[in-house]
């Protein structure tokens, strides 16, 4: 079992956390973000000399798997108002390639038409080159699934590789079908 629940997370400079029950706000320079863990009875969350502490009400194995999921998700809070997240995806393809219009990522894939997708509030999305897409945000749920939804428009295909992946990804190819000439009689 992991012992990560156990430790404190430190606040960094311009961070602020505020408890109300259940309910978790952390403030920082980029954005303010509002949880509530009022499902997870198991555990307790208290704030004391910069650090905040989440502490399992008895020694169950629910309640040591809440106290480390509640533990992550207040420090992917902490990191995200501070820091944020970023998704970079790339697209592989011969004419395919993507824009930025106002609030909508617009996306040519080799579709009749173009793919609109609307910019989800919270998020910034940002193109180079075309071919290259940087997704920030605050909130790392919906940064990883604002990049989820837009590689399902066109997956990266196992033939070619054409498609739209996260940087860095590798697509493990296929073998075409060979060329073999057929016997018989």
């Amino acid at each position: 079992m992991s012992r990560i629940g156990k430790r404190g997370m430190k606040l960094p400079t311009g961070t602020n956390v505020t408890l109300k029950g259940h309910e978790v706000t952390v403030k920082g320079a980029k954005a303010t973000l509002t949880h509530d863990f009022s499902k997870q009875k198991l555990v307790a969350i208290s704030q004391a000399d910069g650090e905040v502490k989440v502490e399992r009400v008895d020694d169950s194995r629910e309640a040591r798997r809440e106290q480390g999921l509640v533990r992550a998700l207040i420090n992917n809070m902490i990191v995200g108002v501070s820091e944020g997240f970023k998704k970079t995806l790339e697209i592989v393809g011969v004419g395919y390639r993507a824009d930025v219009k106002g609030k909508s990522l617009t996306l040519n894939l080799g579709f009749s038409h173009p793919v609109d997708y609307p910019i989800p509030a919270g998020i910034s999305i940002s193109v180079d080159k075309q071919t290259t897409i940087h997704i920030d945000g605050a909130d790392k749920t919906l940064v990883g699934e604002t990049a989820s939804k837009i590689i399902r428009y066109r997956a990266p295909e196992p033939y070619k590789g054409k498609g739209i992946k996260y940087a860095g990804q590798v697509i493990r190819r296929k073998a075409g079908k060979s060329a073999a000439g057929s016997k018989g009689g």
